[in-house]
């Protein structure tokens, strides 16, 4: 089940990126929003390993 408590976050995509987005995420066993989500937490944990920790604070959402 959906939780509500998390954000949506609506992206246009071109077809061709869309399609090889699709296919990598065909190949690694997930869904495209599953790959997006991997690929964001990715991006993240290289930034934070480089620039470290980035703080959250849930008051301010």
């Amino acid at each position: 089940m959906r939780n509500k408590s998390n954000k949506h976050l609506g992206i246009e995509i071109d077809p061709e990126l869309h399609h090889k987005l699709r296919y990598i995420a065909k190949y690694e066993g997930r869904s495209i929003n599953g790959q997006v989500l991997y690929l964001i937490r990715q991006c993240i944990k290289d930034f934070e390993i480089k620039e470290g920790a980035i703080p959250f604070d849930s008051s301010s959402e």
